[in-house]
Parts: structure tokens; sequence; C-alpha cells
């Protein structure tokens, strides 16, 4: 049966609206008017959009679903903050599974603690040992049972690529950074293959209720105690469970060189043939956060010294890249310092802009840079949810970034004035999933109601208001742009295209931009079918 959308508008690829779209056999038929396109379709259902605004599925171009799942069915403090309410959730966790050798989840935020650092003595009144990993996936929160267990003591020197957090007199506090975070980690219960499928499931529902209908899965491999989810996706795909349009960014090992690439070329080579999946990209983290201070920067950190960590040796990056570059891989890089965004723009100088690749998260950049992104063909892959004024901007960010680096920050604006291609994502469970939020971000710095940080006192103020993207190009940025980057066939309203389509409960082109975070999801279609339906929809 042939299906109708009218009774709103739909967002075509110029930027502009259609009054109706009409979907056969899950593929976009027509898109114009409603009488003209209820004529070619005498027979049909109709979807009333009332009033509502017809989108593409959004793609997400950086998240990790799978550990998302993983994580809400842990002790999950993403949904809550505060020391005090986390302590509950962790009490409560611990009550209701008695059974579990160890309390492991994550999503605290370095802002509740003074100097973002908790201390493992908070967590001793459990009675086995603790492991939650930090909101951004950059630290761990343990308990002395946990440090113990690991045989972690003030004689333990750091890893290379981490840092152990320590009292004045050695003895580890409680958190461990960015490669450190392995000493616990790895000890800590290994999901099942049935896990990470549930872990799967889970998260696609939770997407597609959002709207999302495609995602590039930014660690493909074993990183910082997580594990594997290549052949959750194999599984998944192969038996059609896996109803999104998916690329998996494959996990490049820090710790080796290009011995590694023919293992990444056979494991690329493990998903052709599948419908909604393909290992087609290569994920390189170069640094890590600025809250920590390891972040690469080009001139040290205000307060506390130091210029972050590089985590590939830049000079031998160029050789990596240009490898994966000749055998036809998507190049992903995490880049949060400006030193970092650099060396990834150097390792690009020379490459096939046919590859598609892209830079995630670009806090800082350096004013110098921004034209080179246009001039390299490399996108730019936002998280527009961290460009607010929160505690951790506000009292872990702004006070050892200084000016003028401060005034760098996401520079979504100067980006595009440049010519940049930009799609985004959410780095979901690092922040919310909704892409929702994220737009009403980008076009107004400001924190979204109903947020977290929402209440935080200068949430309401613009941060660095110039560089506010308009919901348009924001919009196309998280359908288009993304669906680009995934070589997706979906991701625009045209004739041809695959009704991956997302019902708005109202049209955010009509709101006041400080009411765009109001807009929700009615309904998610995929191929034409509908995937998910809000209730009373």
């Amino acid at each position: 049966m042939d299906i109708l959308f009218r009774g709103g508008r739909a967002f075509t690829p110029t930027g502009g609206f259609a009054e109706a779209v009409l979907v056969r056999h899950g593929v976009i038929a027509a898109v114009g008017g409603e009488r003209e396109l209820a004529r070619l379709a005498p027979a049909h259902e109709t979807v009333d959009l009332a009033g509502g605004l017809l989108v593409p599925g959004f793609t997400d171009a950086h998240v990790h679903p799978v550990q998302a799942g993983l994580e809400r069915a842990k002790c999950d403090l993403s949904e809550i903050y505060g020391l005090d309410a986390y302590i509950e959730k962790i009490a409560d966790y611990a009550t209701k599974n008695p059974e579990k050798e160890w309390i492991d989840g994550g999503g605290w935020d370095m802002s509740a603690f003074p100097g973002g650092l908790p201390h493992r003595s908070l967590l001793d009144f459990a009675d086995r040992p603790v492991y939650l990993i930090q909101r951004d996936h950059h630290a761990a929160w343990v308990s002395t049972r946990a440090l113990e267990r690991a045989g972690i003591t003030r004689d333990t020197p750091d890893p290379a690529d981490g840092r152990i957090e320590r009292d004045p007199d050695g003895t580890p506090s409680g958190v461990l950074h960015e490669g450190a975070m392995d000493l616990v980690g790895l000890l800590t219960p290994r999901p099942t293959a049935a896990d990470l499928d549930t872990a799967l499931t889970e998260a696609e529902r939770h997407l597609f209720s959002l709207g999302v209908t495609g995602w590039q899965d930014a660690i493909v491999g074993s990183y910082a105690g997580s594990d594997d989810q290549l052949p959750t996706y194999l599984s998944a795909a192969g038996s059609g469970r896996l109803r999104a349009r998916v690329v998996g960014a494959l996990w490049w090992d820090r710790t080796r060189g290009l011995d590694q690439i023919e293992e990444l070329v056979a494991r690329r080579a493990s998903a052709e043939g599948l419908d909604r999946f393909a290992a087609t990209s290569v994920k390189i983290m170069q640094d890590g956060i600025t809250e920590n201070f390891t972040a690469a920067t080009l001139e040290p950190y205000c307060r506390c010294g130091g210029t972050g960590l590089s985590y590939v040796d830049p000079a031998k990056l160029r050789e990596y890249v240009a490898e994966l570059d000749r055998l036809g891989f998507q190049v992903h890089f995490h880049a949060i310092g400006e030193r970092a965004v650099r060396e990834a723009l150097d390792s690009f100088e020379g490459t096939d802009p046919a590859n598609r690749h892209h830079i995630a998260h670009l806090q800082i950049i350096e004013p110098s840079d921004v034209p080179r992104f246009a001039a390299l063909g490399v996108t730019a892959n936002l998280q527009p949810l961290w460009a607010t004024h929160h505690a951790q901007m506000d009292e872990l960010t702004l006070p050892f970034l200084g000016e003028p680096r401060s005034s760098w920050q996401y520079p979504f604006a100067g980006l595009l004035a440049h010519g940049t291609r930009l799609c985004a994502g959410s780095d979901w469970p690092v922040s919310s999933a909704d892409p929702l939020q994220g737009l009403h971000v980008a076009v107004n710095r400001t924190e979204p109601g109903g947020s977290v940080h929402a209440g935080y006192p200068t949430a309401g103020k613009p941060f660095l208001p110039g560089q506010r993207i308009g919901l348009a190009t924001a919009l196309s940025a998280y359908t288009t742009g993304s669906a680009w980057i995934n070589r997706s066939p979906a991701g625009a309203i045209e004739p041809g295209r695959p009704a991956d389509l997302v019902v708005l409960d109202r049209d955010p082109f009509t709101l006041p931009a400080a009411d765009i975070w109001t807009t929700g999801v009615a309904m998610t279609f995929v191929d034409g079918e509908i995937v998910h339906r809000r209730p009373g929809s």
C-alpha cells in the first residue's frame, strides 16, 4: 500500500519545504503538493503530520550504541547528577543485584566533584569492588577494593597513555585516566555474546525513538575495557535483526603500527555483502579531553602546565593515514585539542577526498586551521551538545584554556563560512542521543531545557554566540551530511531515496529558537515501515 504523508510540511534537501510525500514499496516515490500526489496514488494509507514536520531519518555520525546499551543495563548514572544522587543510585543497584561480583557502570559527571575528581573512599561503603566509567569515557572512578584487586599501589607507574590520580602521599586516589582505566576495567566481568546482542537491540530501540535510523559506531574494537562489537553487528545484520543503516569505525590500536592493517582489511571484508552494516571506517583517537589535561594543545594549559597527549606519534600518523587512504578506508579521527586537530589535518594532506575522511569533536581549532578542512575535503563531525555554558565548561575547562584559546572552541559558523562539509553526532552515552537537543544547541549555543545542566546559573547564556548556525544547516548536518559520511542511500527527502523518515510532533522552523528543544518524535519509519510510534501518535 502506498503511504501519503500530509497535513504538515516536509524538509527537502534544498532547505525548503514540500506539502506532501508519497512512499511506494519503501521508497520515496514523489515529493510535492498533496492533491498532485493523491492523484498519483488513488489508493493509499495516510499519515497525518498534524501540523508537524517530516524530516529524513537522522544519522548519528559518532555514537557508541552497544556500549550505551550495556551501561543502561548496569549501574547507570547518566540520567542523574550530584554526589548524593550517585551514592543513592549505587547503593540501590548493589541491593538489587546481590549476585554481581562487581558494581560497574558509569555516567558520572566530573563537574559534580571539586576539581572534577571523586575519591575512592566515597565508594568504600560497597561490599564489593566498584568500577564506574566517567560520562566522557576518559576516566574511571574506582573503590579501594577495586584498586586492591588490581594490585595498584603508590608504586604502580602511570601507563604511557594514561594517568593514575594520587593522594598527596602517592596513594592512588580512585580516578584512572585514559589508558590507566584498563588496569581495573579489564578485571570487571566481560559481557556475553547474548549481553552484547541485547545491548544493541535496546540501543537501536532507543535511537529509533529519537528518530535516529542510521549511525556510525565510533569504536568497533576493544578499548579501555570494552569488548569488540564486530561479531555483534555481523550477527545482527546477517540475521536481519539490524534495521538501522550502520557503519562501524574499526579501532586503531595506538600501541601498534602498520602491522595491524592486514587485520583491519580482514575485518572490513567480514562485513562485505551485508545490507545494513559495513566496516569501512577506521577510528584513530589522537588525544584525550581538556578537563583532565589530556587533550593535545599547542601551548601549555593555564595553572597546571603540560600540553596533553598525542596518542599516535604525528610523524608516524601520516604514514598510517596514507596507507589506510590508499586501501580505500575512511579515517575517522577523535581530536579535541588544537594540536590534535592540526596533526589530523596534516595527516590528511595528499589523501583522496573520495574516501570521506572526517574529524570528530573539534573542541578547539587554531584559527589558521579552520580553512584547511574545506581545502583538504575533510568533513567536520560536530557534537553540538557540548557547545554550552555548563559546570564542566565553566569550572573545569575555561580556567585552564585561557584566552584566546577559549574563544576557539566549537567554531561551527567559522567552518561553515569556509565551505566545510558538516555532519553531526551525539557521542552517546557521553551525552544525550537526542538529535533535537543537538539542533537546539547548534542554533542557540545554550543548554536545552530538561537537560541535567539546564539549572546551571549560566546555562541560558549563549556560548560564543558568533558560532551559531541556522536550523536548516544543522538539520542538514544531522541528516544529509551524516548519511553522506556513511555512504547511506537515505538521508534526504527526494524521489528514489529509501523512506527512512521521522514525523516531528511540531515544526521547529515555526517556533522561537529558544523552544526548539521542545520538539519531539511522534513516529519513525525505516523503508516505509514504522519502527517507533509514540503513544497517542
